[in-house]
């Protein structure tokens, strides 16, 4: 019989070594062959909706899902404003408008509802928001022309004289909608964007975006954080400067809209007229050239700049004071910025422009 072949301690020493060191070697490969987990990220698309520039923003880290729930908050806009639309010959609005002194109209329950939001807000301000704006006349031009003199008063008086947010009568049992007076008509315009934006938001946010930024022609708003973990950054324009910041904020869960009277104007002997009337004189609304409302609804705030433009810089500054979580910067004429009590903003210093002065009264 043979004996048993030994081998030496060295040998089995070599061995174990080599062993120990191709299971470290596996291991690590193995731990780097393992995918790591996406990360989230801004996804952004850009779309012509109610007749504005629109941008979505979903951050996530499934680029499927980002992608799917921005065009459900483009169809969503898109559909609002087929259902509302004031220029659109199939929109219940329309119906509205061609049944005025006729008889009631009955509507969609979510069209009757924000009919009556529209009109508290009308009754909140005093008439400053009106949404039979649309039944006065066309008598001006806002073409940034110099123009010999303003329309003869009783033309003024005339172009209004269908405007009347009282006279819109709802029956809350049928949900119809009357227009009292023939000729009046109905415009949800003043409301429609931030009302698009916020519901596109939320249906974003019920498929699963966790953060997001949308951007309505200056409706914005926002939600979670940006795929960094930062924060949402929302400039204010200089309209002295156009394309030009002179502030912005940081912020989430909020809105922040930014309406402008700079773009649409005429002038008489040198003083400037922007396009926003008031319905109540029927002369354009004077004193400001920018208003930026910041509040966590984006609808509220999409009415609320017109308010503000309406009542001019100290009476809208006020109305805006003795609202609760609503905060506003306005710039006025002569470049100056006034903000509401709550309001904190980080200012551009442009050395090139008038140095604008924030104050609260």
């Amino acid at each position: 019989m043979r004996s048993p072949l030994t081998l030496p301690d060295a040998f089995w020493q070599k061995a174990s070594a080599l062993l120990l060191f191709s299971i470290l070697l596996t291991s690590s490969f193995i731990a780097h062959a393992q995918p790591t987990a996406p990360k989230a990220r801004n996804f952004t698309r850009s779309a012509h909706l109610m007749g504005s520039h629109f941008t979505f923003t979903a951050v996530s880290a499934d680029d499927s899902l980002a992608w799917r729930a921005i065009r459900a908050g483009i169809r969503e806009a898109q559909r609002i404003d087929r259902l509302c639309s004031y220029w659109d010959s199939t929109s219940q609005i329309t119906q509205v408008n061609r049944a005025a002194g006729l008889h009631p109209v009955v509507v969609d329950q979510e069209v009757y509802d924000l009919i009556a939001r529209t009109l508290k807000l009308s009754a909140l301000s005093g008439g400053a928001f009106d949404v039979t704006f649309a039944g006065g006349e066309k008598i001006y031009k806002f073409d940034r022309q110099e123009h010999a003199a303003l329309p003869d008063s009783a033309v003024v008086r005339a172009s209004v004289r269908r405007i009347g947010y009282e006279k819109v009568l709802l029956n809350p049992a049928a949900h119809s909608v009357m227009l009292q007076e023939k000729g009046m008509r109905m415009n949800l315009a003043g409301i429609l964007q931030g009302y698009g934006v916020r519901r596109a938001q939320a249906l974003m946010k019920q498929m699963g975006i966790q953060g997001g930024l949308i951007n309505g022609s200056g409706d914005v708003s926002c939600w979670g954080r940006q795929g960094d973990g930062s924060l949402w950054r929302i400039a204010i324009g200089d309209p002295a400067y156009p394309q030009s910041v002179s502030s912005w904020l940081t912020v989430t869960d909020m809105a922040v809209v930014t309406a402008g009277n700079y773009e649409q104007y005429f002038t008489v002997k040198g003083k400037y007229y922007g396009h926003i009337i008031n319905p109540h004189t029927g002369y354009p609304a004077t004193g400001l050239r920018s208003v930026t409302i910041i509040c966590p609804d984006v609808e509220v705030a999409d009415g609320l700049d017109e308010v503000v433009f309406v009542k001019g810089p100290e009476e809208g500054l006020a109305f805006i004071n003795r609202l609760q979580g609503i905060d506003c910067a306005l710039i006025t004429n002569a470049g100056r910025t006034l903000t509401s009590k709550g309001m904190t903003a980080n200012y551009y210093s442009n050395p090139k422009s008038q140095a604008a002065s924030a104050s609260k009264p």
